[in-house]
């Protein structure tokens, strides 16, 4: 295999040259049968497909349920890589949670002139039912999922932030669990951490934002879900299971003496934390849209007496918009009073006159996302676009340049695949998964990370033909 020249190759330095943190796998797989490790590629698929592992495709007819091609060589990151991205990711969201807190409440930071107050004035997921209204412990952001990249050897940047529900967490848990089965030789010699504690943590962390007038000797916790045609059932299904508690759809749930109590076999018992992965705009068909048949009728008012925790809390969802993501190094600083450790993409906001000019003269360079996007969908990659679309991109942008932001093309690090000629180099993401509660922030070593498993192609996400891959943070 040979380093692939204009991108930063995570596994080599040259040809045969192999990073530290690679060379006691790379050893081993130069020693290894290539014919052995495509059959068990093929068994991970397999096993895959046995239990389910799979998403849903929205607005395509065909094949609608997919599996996500999942890669059977290891994402390796040293202890001192870990080291500094554990710390960025922990100041990023401490940033975060106290912004939700202060756009709801005093303002702060509009009036200080960081953030301009119609941004958020303006911003359809900035959600006015929350004003004045605080979580227990102030928690807004019990789950987040950090997306970074990696463009050098000390180069990492957060392309963008999830805190309204961030997903894919079980495919790291199992993506660990197919690894342990199928290489426990890998194991012995590599010293990883472990991610297995993951869903203990989620239900303690969950527990301990419970309301501190419960009716329950302990908290009772709840994955809510919108149903089996949801593209992350699996999810839903996999992390309640695992963390031992209900999961619950909107026709279990109703509110009772002022409680959000669930259907049990024993009548209705009050349920003090809600795990939802609902949006917001289907929680309450009495305070959002009245025609949501997924939430549930008065929640919101349970909500905003104290009576129940919802994570994430409602209205956090502005804190993924990408237009306000260009001013996170200001958020950082202003909340924690230190420099932001984990740098942001240069962004243009189309909004503002002079960046549309610049991006309408750029096209071809640049990648454009929609503000409220996600999924992949409804972004434009310059360098892989015909001209016909990006003359058909330039049409949206000058119809609506509010709804989009533009960055440069950035050198995603590569990390190696298995294919039928052997290894070769694929663009990669990370998406580290955060717990929050009042009394910490707890980070799982490592993260989901995503792989584009088409040749040349810079698009990580499964709705457009990703996989994902096992991420081992070594031991120190």
């Amino acid at each position: 295999m040979t380093q692939t020249p204009t991108y930063f190759d995570e596994m080599l330095t040259g040809p045969e040259t192999v990073r530290d943190p690679y060379a006691k796998y790379y050893d081993w797989f130069s020693n290894d049968d290539l014919k052995r490790l495509r059959r068990k590629s093929d068994e991970a698929e397999a096993f895959f497909r046995r239990i389910g592992i799979t998403f849903n495709v929205y607005g395509q007819e065909e094949a609608d349920e997919r599996l996500i091609p999942f890669d059977i060589v290891p994402r390796i990151i040293a202890a001192k890589e870990w080291a500094k991205l554990e710390k960025g990711i922990e100041q990023r969201v401490r940033a975060i949670n106290a912004f939700l807190h202060d756009i709801y409440h005093r303002q702060e930071i509009l009036r200080a002139g960081r953030v301009p107050k119609e941004l958020i004035a303006n911003n359809e997921a900035y959600t006015p039912e929350m004003i004045g209204v605080s979580p227990p412990g102030d928690v807004y952001t019990h789950i987040c999922g950090v997306d970074l990249v990696r463009t050098g050897e000390d180069d990492f940047y957060v392309l963008e932030d999830n805190v309204r529900t961030p997903s894919g967490v079980s495919y790291m848990l199992e993506n660990r669990e197919t690894m342990l089965q199928m290489f426990p030789e890998l194991f012995a010699t590599n010293k990883v951490r472990s991610v297995s504690a993951y869903p203990e943590l989620l239900r303690r962390s969950l527990a301990a934002c419970a309301p501190q007038n419960s009716p329950n000797e302990k908290p009772v916790v709840g994955v809510m879900t919108p149903g089996i045609h949801n593209s992350a059932y699996f999810e839903h299904a996999f992390l309640a299971d695992e963390m031992g508690v209900e999961l619950v759809e909107s026709n279990d749930l109703r509110i009772e003496d002022g409680r959000v109590a669930m259907r049990t076999t024993q009548g209705y018992k009050p349920i003090d934390v809600l795990y939802r992965r609902i949006d917001d705009a289907f929680l309450d068909p009495l305070t959002f849209r009245p025609d949501s048949m997924l939430g549930v009728p008065g929640i919101m008012d349970v909500y905003r007496s104290g009576n129940i925790t919802l994570a994430n809390a409602p209205g956090t969802g502005i804190a993924d918009d990408k237009a306000l993501y260009s001013y996170m190094p200001d958020i950082v600083e202003f909340y924690t009073g230190e420099k932001a450790i984990l740098k942001n993409v240069p962004t243009w906001r189309c909004s503002e006159p002079d960046s549309l000019a610049y991006v309408l003269d750029h096209l071809p360079e640049l990648v454009v996302k929609e503000v409220h996007g996600s999924g992949g969908y409804g972004m434009l990659v310059g360098p892989a676009a015909s001209k016909k679309e990006i003359a058909a991109f330039e049409d949206k942008l000058r119809a609506k340049p509010g709804n989009y932001i533009a960055q440069p093309t950035l050198a995603l690090s590569t990390v190696p695949i298995l294919t039928k000629a052997g290894l070769a180099p694929r663009h990669v993401d990370l998406r580290p998964f955060v717990l929050m509660s009042p009394e910490k922030i707890e980070i799982t070593p490592g993260g989901l990370t995503r792989v584009a498993m088409k040749k040349g192609s810079l698009v990580v996400n499964s709705s457009q033909g990703g996989g994902t891959k096992d991420t081992w943070v070594l031991k120190d």
